[in-house]
């Protein structure tokens, strides 16, 4: 299957919500196990003032249908199996752009926006720039990307294990990702919708007797777009904790493991 295949995941039972995932573009690594009670601590380093809550790592240690197609013309069922709407139509600085003006494109753009937002590309000022150019309103730029140079900091990223300017000490992989478990749109119109994306992140330093081990959280975030030089944008976003599973029983990888796995694994593009 190649990067351009449309259609994405495995049918099966579920509600009529559908979500498919594209093929990797980069080398990430994937999420892995881990503890949701460490994580909690971390918040998540991602999205504009929901990455100031990644603060906290250093201080504290009805789903709506998509539209324009009829309900005769969806498929059956699935959480997995793909919508007929193309996701994407191209990409800027990495980041899936020209969303679908619809429900179902303001659910595939939210949940590319938490990735991008949640990557180890916002601990870079000049990446963070231009990821708040790409995928905000432009009017809320400027004032977003203050509010992160100084939540950026070098105190804040010494408290992360990075050095003072927000690269990784030699010999350790730093890791920020964050993963759409699944998204729903709460309201929509012509130019705005609200999407809840329903995440699980990891956040750490992965290598030998690292002190900020990669650890693994669960949060919400919900998004306000607007429709905004043919694509959307966001306007306001708020987080919220879990849903948080139960821990599973998996043994927690030795850090060589970790580091190899998200150099070598890459991210995925969203589509709802």
């Amino acid at each position: 299957m190649s990067p351009d295949d449309e259609t994405y995941g495995a049918p099966g039972a579920g509600g009529s919500g559908q979500t498919r995932t594209r093929l990797p573009d980069r080398g990430e690594g994937p999420r892995r196990p881990g503890r949701s009670s460490a994580r909690s601590t971390v918040a998540v380093v991602g999205i504009v003032v929901l990455l100031l809550a990644a603060i906290a790592f250093a201080n504290r240690g009805g789903d709506e249908a998509p539209s324009g197609r009829p309900e005769a013309d969806r498929p059956d069922t699935a959480p997995t199996a793909a919508t007929g709407t193309r996701p994407v139509d191209g990409k800027n600085h990495g980041i899936a752009t020209g969303h679908a003006r619809d429900a179902q494109g303001a659910q595939s753009a939210a949940a590319n926006f938490a990735v991008a937002l949640g990557s180890a590309e916002m601990f870079d000022k000049e990446r963070r720039s231009q990821v708040l150019r790409t995928i905000f309103v432009p009017s809320t730029v400027a004032r977003f990307e203050a509010e992160l140079t100084k939540a950026y900091s070098p105190t804040f990223h010494q408290a992360v294990g990075l050095n003072d300017d927000g690269t990784a000490p030699e010999g350790y992989t730093f890791v920020s990702r964050t993963t759409p478990i699944g998204t729903k749109a709460t309201d929509t119109g012509n130019d705005r919708a609200t999407v809840e994306v329903w995440c699980s992140g990891l956040l750490g330093l992965a290598g030998e007797n690292s002190t900020r081990p990669v650890v693994n959280s669960w949060f919400t975030i919900t998004l306000d777009l607007e429709w905004t030089d043919g694509d959307w944008k966001i306007a306001a976003h708020s987080q919220r904790e879990g849903p948080t599973p139960v821990p599973g029983d998996n043994r927690a990888s030795t850090a060589e493991d970790m580091a190899e796995a998200v150099e070598g694994y890459g991210g995925f593009t969203y589509a709802r």
